[in-house]
Parts: C-alpha cells; sequence; structure tokens
C-alpha cells in the first residue's frame, strides 16, 4: 500500500470527474504521513510488548501492585484489590507511553494537513478527563467480573458473559448522554428545513426518531462523522457540525477582531467550504438507517455476545492451565486477572485474527446493503456527491492495494460504491 501512495503520482483517469489534482496530491501525502506513523508506532508497540515479556515486566507489576495493596493494609488474600491496583499501574504505564505517539499523530501529521483543532492545554485536559472517566467504569465493572469468576463456580462462564452483556447494554444507552457530553458539546439541531426532512424520513421507513443533536466535532478535528444511538423507541440521530455545511464552524469567517482562537480550540478557515448540503446530509442518514432498518447493528450485537460467550468458555477451559501462567512468570500464585490477560490477549491473538477480517468481510458486506436502502429512498445521486465531499473532506486516498484494502477496509473502496450508485442512477 505504501508504493501504492509513492508511485501513483497522478489523478487515475477513472477518478478525473470526482477529485482534482489538488485534492488527489494531497490526499496521497497525507495517507503516505499516516502510513509511515501507522508503521513506526506499531513497531514501537510490538517491540515494548516483547521487552515487557521477555524481562518479567507482568510478574513486576503484579508484585508492585501487592506491594502498593499491602502497604494499603489488604494482604494476599485480598485478590480482586491487587488486582485493581495492578490494572490502574498497567493503564496508567500505557496512557505514558503512549502520550508521545498521540502528540505526534495530532500536532503533527493532523496539524500538517489541516485537522487538528485542538490547543496543547485542550489536549491534555482532554486526556486526563478520558483517562479519570476510564477508570470510573473500568475498575468497578472489573471488580464485580472478578467477584463473579470468583463465586460462580462450575458455570462461572456464564454469569461472567451475561454480566458483560448487561455492562454492555448498560453503556450503550447511557454513553451518549451521560459520558459524551463529558468530552463534546451536544446541541438540539434548530428547527428548519433539515430537521423537517430528518423527521420526515425517519417516519417514511418507521425509524423511532426522538431527538436529533449536533456535535462540536470540530473542537478537536475537522473530521466528520454521523451516528444514531439507543433502543427499542428512543432513537436519537447525531450529527458532526463538521458534516454540516451550514452548520460547521469551519466554514464561518471569524467576527471582527477575533483571531480565530481561544483558551481550548482554534478554529481554521478554509480556502473552500466543507460540509455536505441538506440533501446530501439526509442522503448520509439514509445510508445510516439502512444499517437499522436492515437489522446490522442487531447483528453485530449478536455476533459479538457469541463471541464473547465463546470466549469466557474457552477461559473456563484452560484457566486451570498451571504452565499457561509459568510461561509468563507465575510460578506460585494464578491470578484471575492475569489469566484473562493472557488467555484474552495472547492465547486468542490468532483467533482474533481471523475473526477480525471475518467481520471486515461482512462490514463492507453491511456497507454495500446500506447503501442499497438509500438508493431504494431515492437518495443515489445525493449520496454519490456526499461521497465524494466527505472524501475530500477526510483527504481519503482512493486508490488502493486489493490484498490491503481485503484486509484493513472495514468500508468498501471508493470506486467500488461509486459503481455500485452509479448503476442506479443511470437506471
Amino acid at each position: 500500500q505504501r508504493r501504492v501512495y509513492r508511485t501513483t503520482t497522478h489523478v487515475p483517469r477513472e477518478l478525473g470527474q470526482i477529485m482534482d489534482s489538488e485534492t488527489f496530491e494531497k490526499s496521497r501525502l497525507y495517507q503516505l504521513d499516516k502510513s509511515t506513523f501507522s508503521f513506526w508506532s506499531g513497531l514501537y508497540s510490538e517491540v515494548e510488548g516483547t521487552m515487557i515479556l521477555l524481562c518479567g515486566g507482568i510478574p513486576f507489576l503484579w508484585n508492585l501492585s501487592g506491594q502498593i495493596s499491602g502497604r494499603a493494609g489488604f494482604g494476599p488474600e485480598y485478590e480482586i484489590v491487587q488486582s485493581l491496583v495492578f490494572l490502574l499501574l498497567a493503564t496508567l504505564f500505557s496512557a505514558v507511553t503512549g502520550l508521545p505517539w498521540s502528540l505526534y499523530n495530532t500536532f503533527v501529521i493532523e496539524e500538517k494537513h489541516g485537522f487538528n483543532q485542538q490547543t496543547l492545554g485542550f489536549f491534555f485536559k482532554d486526556a486526563i478527563k478520558k483517562f479519570i472517566v476510564t477508570q470510573c467504569i473500568l475498575l468497578p465493572v472489573t471488580s464485580l467480573l472478578l467477584y463473579i469468576i470468583k463465586i460462580g463456580g462450575d458455570y462461572f462462564f456464564i454469569y461472567a458473559w451475561l454480566f458483560t452483556l448487561v455492562v454492555s447494554l448498560v453503556l450503550v444507552t447511557i454513553y451518549a448522554d451521560y459520558i459524551a457530553p463529558l468530552f463534546d458539546k451536544f446541541i438540539p439541531l434548530p428547527e428548519g428545513e433539515l430537521k423537517q426532512q430528518i423527521e420526515t424520513m425517519a417516519k417514511s421507513i418507521d425509524f423511532p426518531l426522538t431527538k436529533v443533536y449536533v456535535v462540536e466535532g470540530s473542537k478537536r478535528s475537522s473530521h466528520s462523522n454521523a451516528y444514531f444511538y439507543g433502543f427499542f423507541k428512543n432513537k436519537r440521530i447525531v450529527l458532526f457540525d463538521t458534516l454540516l455545511e451550514d452548520y460547521s464552524a469551519l466554514n464561518k469567517e471569524p467576527a471582527e477582531g477575533e483571531d480565530g482562537e481561544n483558551e481550548e480550540t482554534k478554529s481554521k478557515t478554509k480556502n473552500k467550504k466543507q460540509g455536505c448540503k441538506n440533501e446530501e446530509v439526509l442522503a448520509v442518514l439514509g445510508h445510516e438507517l439502512g444499517h437499522w432498518k436492515l437489522g446490522h447493528t442487531v447483528k453485530n450485537i449478536i455476533i459479538s455476545q457469541m463471541n464473547s460467550f465463546l470466549c469466557f468458555f474457552l477461559f473456563a477451559v484452560l484457566i486451570g492451565r498451571k504452565e499457561l501462567f509459568a510461561a509468563f512468570g507465575f510460578y506460585d500464585t494464578q491470578p484471575t486477572l492475569i489469566g484473562l490477560m493472557i488467555i484474552f490477549q495472547f492465547i486468542f491473538s490468532p483467533y482474533n485474527e481471523v475473526l477480525s477480517f471475518c467481520l471486515t468481510v461482512l462490514s463492507r458486506r453491511f456497507e454495500f446493503q446500506a447503501d442499497a436502502f438509500a438508493k431504494e429512498l431515492g437518495k443515489a445521486e445525493d449520496l454519490y456527491s456526499a461521497l465524494i465531499k466527505l472524501n475530500k473532506d477526510n483527504l481519503g486516498f482512493p486508490v488502493s492495494d486489493w490484498i490491503f484494502s481485503m484486509w484493513h477496509y472495514s468500508h468498501p473502496p471508493l470506486l467500488e460504491r461509486l459503481q455500485a450508485l452509479k448503476d442506479a442512477k443511470q437506471e
């Protein structure tokens, strides 16, 4: 794929009508920089993980956790307390070692190509807030999961699976209402033509829409997105302001006397407007609602839970194998959390790669089906132009090596989607 980025320096003939040479070159350089960053960050991650294993980093951190919890009055019999200390130290280590890579990605690569909208202060405040919120969720959930495994008897894997199922459903339910607003500002989409059209389209396919929000995604990035959430008869649609041509802060001229920068974010005025027109936004939403109407969301949940149940079952089979713990430096103890880490992260690694590929293939199939659903709503032409705009706004590179595309792209390549929509327009 890097060879494709390096050698494809001119717009291919089939792309001549949808992408100008300037945008093509910008997207090529952006993707080349991202590819380089991905290679080095991935290499570092592999080296770090290997060194941790070879140098006994996991048992060292576990023993350190035991010392810390011991000083707080919790002896070896309080395994769950020691596990929580271990988890806190491990996530803190991961956050610290990952910080330079995140800073470089945001303030060098994304900044260089015009996507970063954050100041350094906003970045660190956001990172600290994310870490605290993550711990507030991760530590209680983990402690309850370990307790269930401890007292669950021979069928603990069933109870553990049911517990994780309930937790995942609760998090999906509360995320957009209580967690996401901690990081971004959500405002109701103002009354007007767009909101009426969205409500009309939702009603036409029996989508139980209750609210439509606009999120200020432009506070941190100029990338665009849209999604829906909620269970049963309480569905909400969320639109990033960067998706909406009429609402994007990046399209607005700074007021007179303003330098376009505040204490948290910086708004860069672009030469060209970004975002989609109302008709194109409706087409994008038609695609997203197609995922709901065709049951893709439910199917993904079912697949995820079947996989989760299988993993817990295999964990129950393997957890008693002392040689697994000994291989990772645990000769005298068999902590449950360490067992979860060894089995889920290392033993299942080949299986997870195969599963990931299968889900990628399925995801591409779902994307084509959702596009076809938008076509049935009469949105083929608008979705066609929206995909081109979004590809330009996000500097997506439309040429890809077929093996790289097959393995990594959860969405079909742009040209394949456009060809399917073009056939529909001609019909």
